[in-house]
This record gives structure tokens, sequence and C-alpha cells, in this order.
């Protein structure tokens, strides 16, 4: 490395560090301006760590000062802010953390004075509201992973969740929902492998394309069939919570994690399984080969077209399962537009994870987040305008895509068409 070189980093990570101290010292002070000053002396914040229906062990409730506890947030904040300054901490996630934790504490510690807030509860709605992000994220990180761009996710979940409600409800069962949202999950993708790897159709034009015909789509059978038909084609149910034995009963974690409906269960099966896949076998080394540099895994004898037929399919087919979250496995009815455009800050926890199954599950998780407090906040009736919290998981997905777009690296060949 020449010494242009490494001034030019030096002076990257300067900048950075000091950037990301600033920015700590600043949320600080704001903690202290916004949620400080009007916070009132002696109010307790009640977190419930219970919920009515679950059959965990129940346990006391955890009370905390609200004034004291937002000051040590931001005490906390300036202090890694002014260490940040100092000596500089190269873990961006670190910062992050620290800073989105810090700011969400204080912030819920004010809404909350004098009142309840059931902690438990939002977890475990963060985890179901984060499930179809999660997987229009694994989509998008095994189609990009052998270089895909699919963007047209959003359209997928569409379709497959119209299907899935559809086909349940003419059956009366929702395994059928389920396995016809995979299949139009898959034949959807399909089309797109096949416009973008045999005719090297431009991958973002397709992926557009298959949002509008989607939503295009589903909006016109839904207004015009399902709505006059009522509950003969529009009323299917919902799949079951299923409690995990002895492990539901865990207080706090149990009702999060052990018990949920079987969707929710089959992402986080996936997101190990494909995990595995990826980085610990020859068909994940084969796919990463294709995604970095086609021609020389064409060279050893990959089959490179193949390798992204079957890619883009299985992501599908993944955000298959996605749709028929949001009818079978959330509400039992189709609405339109009701992804809420979950395909795209789907992506976004892709990028953020950086293309990494746990990585994109964990960043779908702040999401999820996002979503779920949102709607606590309406119910806590927090002085801030009701269209100001619905904007909150799309203002997160901005202020993560400024923030990460530049750093997180996309395989190298994501996107280019292969000529053999």
């Amino acid at each position: 490395m020449t010494n242009d070189n490494i001034q030019i980093n030096s002076a990257a990570e300067k900048r950075k560090r000091i950037s990301y101290g600033i920015a700590l010292l600043l949320v600080g002070f704001v903690i202290y301006l916004l949620f400080g000053l009007n916070t009132q002396a002696g109010s307790l914040t009640t977190f419930g760590l219970n919920l009515t229906s679950s059959q965990a062990i129940k346990v006391p409730d955890l009370i905390v000062p609200a004034l004291p506890a937002i000051y040590m947030m931001a005490a906390i904040s300036v202090f890694a802010g002014a260490y940040q300054l100092a000596r500089g901490v190269r873990s961006t996630g670190w910062l992050i953390s620290i800073l989105a934790f810090t700011f969400v504490v204080a912030f819920l510690m004010w809404a909350a004075q004098d009142k309840s807030f059931n902690l438990t509860g939002m977890l475990s709605s963060s985890l179901v509201r984060a499930t179809p992000i999660a997987l229009a994220a694994l989509c998008g990180v095994i189609s990009e992973r052998s270089a895909v761009i699919n963007i047209g996710i959003e359209g997928i979940m569409l379709m497959s969740a119209q299907a899935a409600v559809i086909s349940a409800t003419l059956t009366h069962n929702l395994y059928v929902g389920l396995i016809v949202a995979i299949i139009v999950g898959g034949l959807v993708a399909a089309f797109h492998a096949y416009l973008v790897i045999r005719f090297k159709v431009d991958q973002i034009v397709s992926g557009v394309a298959i949002n509008i015909v989607g939503t295009g789509t589903t909006s016109f059978i839904s207004s015009r069939f399902m709505q006059s038909a009522g509950d003969t084609l529009n009323n299917s149910g919902t799949f079951p919570i299923i409690s995990i034995p002895i492990l539901s009963k865990i207080p706090v974690l149990g009702p999060v994690f052990f018990e949920n409906n079987l969707i929710v269960y089959l992402t986080i099966i996936l997101i190990v399984v494909v995990h595995i896949l990826l980085f610990y076998t020859p068909w994940g080394l084969r796919t990463r080969a294709v995604g970095e540099h086609p021609k020389a895994a064409d060279t050893l004898g990959v089959n490179v077209y193949f390798m992204r037929y079957v890619n883009v399919i299985l992501g599908g087919m993944i955000a298959g399962v996605g749709g028929a979250y949001f009818t079978i496995g959330s509400v039992g009815r189709f609405d339109e537009i009701m992804t809420a455009g979950k395909g795209f800050i789907g992506l976004a926890a892709m990028i953020f994870g950086k293309w990494n199954p746990i990585g994109a599950y964990t960043s779908s998780l702040i999401f999820g987040f996002a979503d779920s407090l949102q709607v606590k906040l309406q119910i806590l009736r927090v002085p801030i305008p009701s269209e100001f919290l619905l904007m909150a998981p799309y203002i997160v997905t901005m202020i993560i895509l400024t923030g990460v777009v530049g750093r997180a690296i996309p395989p190298a060949a994501d996107g280019q068409p292969y000529e053999k």
C-alpha cells in the first residue's frame, strides 16, 4: 500500500471517529434537553414483564425511576462520544448500538412516565413484525449472493399473500395455502430469473415491473372478485400459536421466542439453515463464487447460470412464505397493498446485515422493533402526532441506509449479467 493510500485511509478513519463522536455527544444532549427537562422528578416508569395469555412463570414488573434513568442514558452517550473523539472505536456496530440504546431507553422512560408499559409484549410483537421483513431480507441475500438483484420482493409477497388466502379459504386448509404461496413465489422469481439471466434484461427494471404487476393484479382481483365474494374467498383463518413445552414457561423469553405461530418458527429455522448452507457447504461456496467472480467459477466447472436460477427461485419461495405471513399467518384475510413496503425494508435489512442471513435477521428485528414501538406509543397516547409515529419504520430505514450504504460492500458481481 502506498503512502497516499495510507494517508487517505487514516484521514477517512479520523473523519469517521470525529463524526461518530459528535453524533454520540449530540444524542446525549438531545436526551437531556428533550426527555430530561420534560420528565417530572419522582415519576416512575413501570415495565410489564408478563403477558396475560402466556404460560410463562409470572415475575414482578420492573419499576424504574424515570428521571435518573434518563440522566444515566444521557451520561452514557456523552461519555461514549468523548471516548470516541479521544481514542476511537473501530466497531461501527457498537457505536450505533450505544446511540440507539441510549436514545430508545430514554425515550421510553419519558413516554411511559407514571404509566405501565408492557415490555415483554412489545418484544414479542417486535419479533412477529420482523418476520416478513426477515423473509424478504433472506430472499435478497440468497439472490444477491449469486449476483442477481431482486427488488421485486414486494410484488412477490403480495401475489403470494393473495394466493395463500384464496387457496386456504377454498380448501379450508392453511397448509395448502402456505404451499401455494411458496409455489407462487418460486414461479414469479423464476420468471424474473429467466428475464435477467436468459435475456439479460436490466435487473432493476424487471424487479420494478414485478412490483407494478403484483400491485395491480392483486388489487384488481381483490376489488373485482374477493370483495363481492366475501368470506367465500377471503376468510382463511390463521395458524394457531404453538407453545414449546418447558421453554415457553421461561419468564420474558418464553412468550417472546417460544409462543409463536408456525411461520415465525419457520423463519428462524430458515435463517439458521441458509446461513449454514451459504458458509459451510459446497453449494454455498459455489453460490458465493458465482456472486464474486463468475468467470473464475465458470473456469472451475461451476454452472453459473444454473446456480443463479436455483438461488433466485429459492429466494422467491422464501419470499412466498413472507407473503403467506401477511394473510394466513397474521390476519386471515387479504387487503390491498397490505405488505406496506415490507419488501423494500427487507432489502434495507439485507444491506445493513451485510448480505449475511444472521445479520439480516438481526437488522430485521430493529425494523420490527420500530414498527411495534409506534403501535405501543399510540396506546400510551404520547403527545406526538400519529402520522409521525406511523412513519417510524420508514424513518429508521432511511437513517440506516444513509449511514450504511457506502460502507457495506455487496458481492463484487452483484447486478452484472454474465456472458459465457
